[in-house]
């Protein structure tokens, strides 16, 4: 989870909600001239359409389907507000807008991506193109840039923020999407150049796309380019992240990640099994017309492959169901609690591991569940009474201090779901791959290994703690609970593995690190994730 303000805030990345810490959450940071990798060569061959475009909207449906309805007529309304009475502005100048805006203001595209798509009023087709321009080229930022450079005799660099990200989205669609007429791509670009700038900047926009058009067949990536820079620009992430990869996982498998962060993410629901099972969910979900299927990591889940936005379902509205990712339902799994006992979710917000285990549960025992904000305990309040829950207390403080109001002692079981860099959830969130440093990942693993020595002593002997974060970084996954097992002696690896884990299809990600589950993103097209289960020594 991403931290927000203090310990315990909401998930960031995976479950959509705080902000970040350090500045390093939302935002991307200007890449303008591209990679530092040689552009000889950039106008050569045919480009590599690699992973296929962006279609990963929050609640947006099907962006594909989307852009191939609203781009014929390409909306040519003033940008601004749809007040009544006024022309809504077109789905490109609303995605101007919000590109410009991550860029020059750090935060978070989907929150920006939200509110401007209230204030614009555009729904449907044109929302669903707003989205897939905004995380699309967000998603393909350094290869669009390394691109577009020597079409810009100026320089990327020297445009102001919003003539820079006109041609970025402009090329992503001349680039990536292949529904989209290129003279509708071309003649909108010059209309909203006209309309925020003057003759000479519509003129150079209009000049830098025609000639991208003409040139098209010729744009390639250096074929001498070392393996993590041909990685970085293919892929479109940065190259100490490539670097990094490549070092702790190997080239092959840098590259699958890549490769799995520009991929849509699944869409997956969590069967309430106090309410209903997974057999006759999927028989409901079949019987109206959608396709999904068996989730093959968790016995709780489905994948539904079609049928827009589930939380809008009446299935979700009655409590028979909740959208998780796959690899995230794993960790109540981890938690494995048992019939009466008393567990401690640390930085719960907003909920859906909470819930997942009080269901487990069925009625009995008991799920503490904190986050440090009043407004995302209420947020776990809703949800526990959506799913029909009642044995779940939520509270409101810093878990560095849950200390101070629990006993030592006082839980069967411990769930600690830290806050973390995030790097495992960048296919749902790809201004994370721009804003992230290495320096990112050292500060929030300071964070990380004091909230394990804070809440470990709340555990009873014998007990079960669970640490779990949505990276893939080693440092604040293996090697932090090898550093904690250092300090800690009264702590040990729990012998015993959840059922299914030593089990295929599991079985590659349990055995990749010695230290607990360790999940990458292309391992089942789910989040990157790890979960690690410590046991308590008993009593001296």
């Amino acid at each position: 989870m991403s931290l927000e303000g203090g310990v315990g805030g909401g998930k960031g990345g995976r479950e959509r909600g705080g902000a970040s810490k350090t500045g390093a959450g939302g935002g991307f940071a200007s890449k303008a001239g591209g990679s530092s990798a040689s552009r000889a060569g950039a106008v050569r061959g045919n480009a590599p359409k690699g992973d296929a475009g962006r279609s990963s909207a929050p609640n947006a449906g099907t962006a594909r389907g989307a852009v191939q309805k609203a781009s014929a007529g390409g909306g040519a309304g003033p940008s601004g507000g749809a007040a009544r009475g006024q022309a809504k502005p077109s789905a490109r100048s609303v995605a101007l807008e919000v590109l410009t805006a991550v860029e020059q203001e750090g935060a978070y595209s989907n929150l920006l991506l939200n509110g401007a798509l209230q204030k614009s009023g555009l729904s449907g087709p044109d929302a669903g193109l707003v989205t897939e321009l905004v995380y699309g080229t967000i998603q393909r930022l350094n290869t669009i840039d390394f691109f577009l450079a020597p079409f810009v005799t100026k320089g990327l660099g020297k445009l102001a923020p919003w003539v820079r990200n006109l041609l970025r989205l402009s090329f992503y669609q001349l680039h990536y999407l292949d529904r989209i007429p290129p003279h509708a791509v071309v003649n909108e670009a010059v209309n909203i150049a006209k309309k925020r700038g003057h003759q000479g900047i519509s003129g150079m926009v209009n000049g830098v796309l025609r000639n991208v058009l003409r040139r098209k067949e010729e744009l390639t990536l250096p074929e001498d380019l070392p393996p993590v820079s041909r990685i970085a620009l293919a892929h479109s992430h940065p190259e100490w992240l490539v670097a990094r990869w490549a070092r702790q996982y190997g080239i092959a498998a840098a590259e699958a990640i890549c490769r799995a962060n520009n991929e849509p993410p699944s869409v997956s629901v969590r069967v309430n099994r106090a309410r209903t099972s997974r057999e006759e969910m999927l028989r409901l979900m079949e019987e109206q017309g959608l396709a999904a299927s068996a989730s093959p990591i968790s016995p709780d889940g489905i994948i539904v492959h079609s049928g827009g936005n589930m939380a809008l379902t009446s299935w979700y509205r009655d409590g028979l169901v909740s959208v998780q990712d796959e690899s995230s339902m794993l960790v109540a799994e981890a938690v494995d609690p048992q019939p009466g006992m008393s567990v401690l979710d640390c930085c719960a917000a907003p909920g859906g591991k909470t819930c997942h285990m009080a269901e487990i549960l069925e009625g009995s025992g008991e799920v503490v569940a904190n986050d440090i904000h009043p407004h995302k305990a209420k947020l776990i309040e809703d949800h526990a009474d959506r799913l029909g829950l009642g044995n779940v207390r939520a509270l409101s403080g810093d878990a560095m201090k849950l200390s101070g109001r629990f006993p030592p002692e006082s839980f069967d079981r411990i769930l600690l779901d830290a806050p973390c860099s995030g790097l495992g959830v960048i296919r749902r969130k790809p201004d994370l791959k721009w804003a992230k440093t290495p320096g990112d990942v050292e500060e929030i693993a300071g964070v990380q290994e004091g909230l394990l020595d804070a809440v470990s002593g709340l555990l009873k002997p014998e007990g079960i703690l669970v640490y779990s974060t949505c990276t893939i970084e080693p440092r604040e996954n293996a090697e932090m609970v090898r550093r904690f097992l250092n300090r800690h002696p009264e702590f040990a690896l729990a012998a015993e593995e959840p059922a299914g884990w030593e089990r295929r299809p599991l079985a590659e990600a349990a055995g990749r690190v010695a230290e607990g589950l360790q999940i990458l993103p292309q391992d089942f097209h789910s989040d990157g994730f790890y979960i690690a289960r410590l046991r308590k020594r008993g009593g001296k």
